[in-house]
């Protein structure tokens, strides 16, 4: 058994498809195929099941796809090491972030991080929080800025903000007048909110419950630009999270601030608990939490942002 063999298992997993596979490893179809036959002879049993149309993994190949990628993370954390006991700031950080947040974050971040890690490559994914949970934990993603809570023993967590929730409603709504309001005022209303997968979806659903509000059920958004231009469009009203409202507010769109209990999201970055990254995430958490507190502490109502203690989670 070769690390190059599980390399290959690993991309016929991800592709389904010995051609593509052996494409996307830089070598021909046969050798691939050879090479998977001779780790199913060194194994003793059968990894998958070959038919004219598809690629299929057998039972205990799926579990032998899971193992090869936490050794193959393993030794990219090695190397990973090696590398950065002679440079902390060099070589590669994957970095994913959640849809709701990236566009409003990263463009402050990126160039932060190129001014402060010249030599650091970083390669970003922007995907919905459970795909980068299950990222995280297989070891294509070294970190991951997540909304809490994340239960899980195997990562690690530094805490960065907490961003709050405005009220966004069109210029014609009977609260558009208002600058404030209490958390109670949203009972009976009816809020739009993104459809199932986004982390934004369970925590306005939690606003809903606090407050007494409901849920557009006719309307659900794959976007959050989505719900900024319904509420533009007059069609309803939504919660969005701060940084997404410091951008210019384009159309009919009033925002609300909380004036007792604000609602809000806690993020923080995640890592395995084995990484050789660890101290170095932890400075990566300190630029983000550095920027994120210059964005917010120029919101519109002068208010600042909430910040979580260095250390208090993970």
């Amino acid at each position: 058994m070769t690390l190059r063999e599980l390399e290959y298992l690993i991309a016929l997993a991800e592709h389904r498809h010995f051609g593509k596979a052996a494409e996307a490893c830089l070598v021909t179809q046969p050798t691939l195929s050879t090479q998977i036959r001779k780790l199913e002879e060194a194994l003793g049993a059968p990894l998958i099941e070959r038919t004219p149309r598809a690629v299929m993994l057998t039972p205990f190949g799926q579990d032998a796809v899971e193992r090869a990628r936490r050794i193959m993370a393993e030794i990219g954390e090695m190397k990973a090491a090696a590398l950065r006991s002679q440079n902390p700031g060099s070589g590669t950080l994957r970095l994913g972030i959640f849809p709701t947040l990236g566009p409003y974050l990263l463009p402050h971040v990126v160039p932060r991080l190129r001014a402060a890690f010249p030599y650091l490559e970083t390669l970003l994914t922007e995907e919905k929080s459970d795909s980068l949970l299950m990222r995280l934990r297989d070891g294509t993603l070294d970190a991951a800025i997540l909304a809490l809570p994340v239960n899980d023993e195997r990562l690690k967590s530094e805490p960065l903000f907490a961003e709050r929730f405005l009220l966004a409603v069109p210029a014609g709504h009977h609260l558009a007048n208002r600058a404030h309001l209490s958390l109670d005022e949203l009972r009976g209303l009816d809020l739009m909110l993104l459809e199932d997968g986004h982390c934004l979806r369970d925590q306005a659903l939690d606003v809903c419950r606090l407050s007494g509000a409901t849920e557009r059920a006719s309307f659900r958004a794959t976007s959050l630009e989505t719900l900024r231009q319904m509420v533009s469009a007059d069609v309803g009203i939504t919660l969005l999270p701060e940084l997404a409202t410091l951008y210019p507010v384009r159309g009919n769109i009033r925002l609300l601030h909380f004036d007792d209990v604000s609602p809000s999201r806690q993020l923080a970055l995640f890592w395995r608990s084995g990484s050789a990254m660890g101290s170095f995430l932890k400075d990566i958490a300190a630029l983000v939490r550095e920027v994120a507190q210059h964005q917010l502490a120029e919101a519109p109502d002068g208010q600042t942002m909430t910040l979580l203690r260095a250390g208090g989670a993970g």
